[in-house]
């Protein structure tokens, strides 16, 4: 257990937990945009992505370390689930509809540049999903696509939304977004008892529990943030996770994201990189197409429209919504919403790939 916890070489995962550190308190304090994720990140990723062993260990962050942590956002989006949100949430219904238009033309557009950058079909098909990086190269996988490049683009996809949202809002205001700039959560200012830090905790147990029981999407994350609503609602609890808890989940996640890149081969990583800039840039052009011409009618700004519709994690995604402010359980609900089509979607070409190259025989 606590092998698959810490992984075979603690001294590697607590050097790499350290430089992750060091990258997002120097990117907070300089003021950029979700500079805990972002500069552990980036401080991980080039490092692993170079091949660089510090003090002779690799770059490391076992996946369910970082996967402890993201119950967290769960519980704190829960938080921001107030009698005015569940008021506004059936006006949404434009925008979750739009979804499923806006799902399927990420998905032809990222295969069509897919191909024309000389990928096989299938590699095309998988790699252009807007969503379910696990399921879509599992899928990939069973249809014959380089699993290595696959990963890249897929990988690539979340990492460059996930860099690229913030970056754009920074640019667009001129100033500081987000926690960088002082804002805080909903009920980050409610003081926490020891009763509070009971309810929170078993918010985020018992959610991880009951959403991988019921197979819910984003079930570790998704999870805990209907128990936290819930919890919210009834007043049993005001408060949401400290904010050094927030920044702590903030580094473990962009840590684990970092150390995702080492062993990577340096001509699939230039080629997936290339590809999926395209496919980036085209993906957040049409979100915010759709962004423009929704927000009016779901009652939401044009920036919360287009960071639901950005194709990036669903735990990322919320996590950076939470710091920036904006709607998140409108914003959550959105990415759950497309990451299931998404992978349905990815789910039928499977069908239709089988049934192609069984005619083909």
């Amino acid at each position: 257990m606590l092998r698959s916890l810490f992984g075979p070489d603690p001294l590697a995962l607590l050097i790499t937990l350290i430089l992750g550190t060091i990258g997002g308190v120097i990117a907070q304090a300089l003021h950029l945009p979700l500079g805990y994720l972002l500069g552990s990140l980036v401080v991980t990723g080039v490092l692993a992505a170079a091949g660089t062993r510090p003090f002779g260990r690799p770059i490391t962050l076992p996946p369910r370390l970082r996967m402890c942590f993201v119950p967290v956002i769960g519980v704190a989006i829960g938080g921001a689930f107030t009698p005015e949100v569940a008021g506004q949430a059936p006006g949404w219904w434009p925008s979750l509809l739009a979804l499923c238009v806006f799902v399927p033309v990420a998905h032809a557009v990222g295969f069509v540049i897919f191909r024309k950058g000389g990928l096989d079909p299938q590699t095309a098909f998988y790699g252009a999903v807007p969503g379910g990086l696990i399921e879509s190269v599992q899928l990939g996988e069973e249809a014959g696509a380089d699993v290595a490049l696959l990963t890249v683009l897929q990988f690539l996809r979340l990492i460059g939304t996930i860099v690229a949202v913030p970056v754009i809002f920074w640019g667009v205001t001129g100033h500081a977004v987000g926690s960088a700039s002082g804002v805080q959560m909903v009920g980050a200012g409610a003081s926490l008892g020891p009763g509070d830090v009971a309810i929170l905790a078993v918010c985020g147990l018992l959610g991880v529990a009951a959403g991988r029981f019921l197979r819910l999407p984003g079930w570790i994350i998704t999870g805990p943030i209907l128990l936290s609503a819930a919890a919210h609602a009834l007043a049993l609890v005001k408060g949401v996770p400290p904010a050094w808890l927030i920044a702590l989940t903030q580094i473990v996640v962009g840590t684990g994201l970092g150390a995702r890149f080492a062993g990577a081969a340096p001509a699939v990583l230039r080629q997936g990189a290339l590809l999926a800039a395209g496919n980036g840039i085209a993906a957040l052009i049409i979100a915010l197409a759709f962004a423009l011409g929704l927000h009016a009618l779901v009652g939401e700004p044009v920036a919360a429209v287009f960071l639901a519709f950005a194709p990036g994690g669903l735990a990322e995604m919320s996590l950076v919504a939470l710091s920036l402010k904006m709607s998140v359980i409108y914003v959550t609900a959105h990415h759950v919403l497309r990451i299931m089509l998404a992978v349905g979607l990815a789910k039928l070409g499977a069908r239709m790939l089988r049934l192609r190259s069984g005619s083909a025989e």
